[in-house]
């Protein structure tokens, strides 16, 4: 079997470190897993920590969206993601929220849908998240999700402005 190229969606956050170097860091691996090619980068924004415990509060995230290409299956993306991020030094443990120098979600496949227990698709809380929908608006504000009928700009539209997004640097 074949695999056809594929547009992927990708989430980067950091909030351990030098945020910046994290999230170049992290698209400079990115883009040396083999057959990934950049499409295009978001602006970054720094955010407010969510979800987070109170003694996390103080911790800020810098977010981005990173839209690529490959010419490889989900899973491997999937599992480059997750090398990419252990590399880094994150720690995966009970708190799904605790501080990390590197997060990096899979938003999006192509059309792909998939609720398995390893990666589900699209992203089940993307457009919850202001920290995620405003940097996918710079890249793909027309974009619908497969299995959605609002826009990545519409979706945007309806969030509140708390927890804030600010932009923080434009290129990196």
């Amino acid at each position: 079997m074949s695999i056809s190229e594929i547009e992927y969606g990708l989430s980067l956050g950091s909030n351990l470190g030098d945020r910046l170097a994290c999230l170049k860091l992290a698209k400079q691996q990115v883009l040396s897993i083999p057959g990934v090619s950049e499409m295009w980068q978001s602006t970054v924004y720094e955010t407010t920590p969510v979800g987070v415990r109170p003694e996390y509060d103080h911790l800020p995230y810098l977010n981005a969206v990173l839209v690529i290409t490959a010419m490889t299956s989900t899973t491997a993306i999937s599992a480059a993601v997750h090398t990419i991020e252990d590399d880094m030094g994150r720690i995966r443990g009970e708190d799904r929220f605790a501080p990390r120098p590197i997060d990096i979600d899979i938003l999006y496949a192509g059309n792909t849908m998939s609720e398995a227990e390893s990666l589900t698709l699209p992203h089940p809380r993307w457009a919850e998240r202001r920290f995620v929908v405003q940097p996918l608006a710079d890249v793909r504000p027309n974009l619908i999700f497969p299995g959605d009928h609002k826009s990545v700009s519409e979706v945007l539209a309806s969030l509140p402005i708390e927890p804030s997004v600010t932009p923080f640097m434009e290129t990196w």
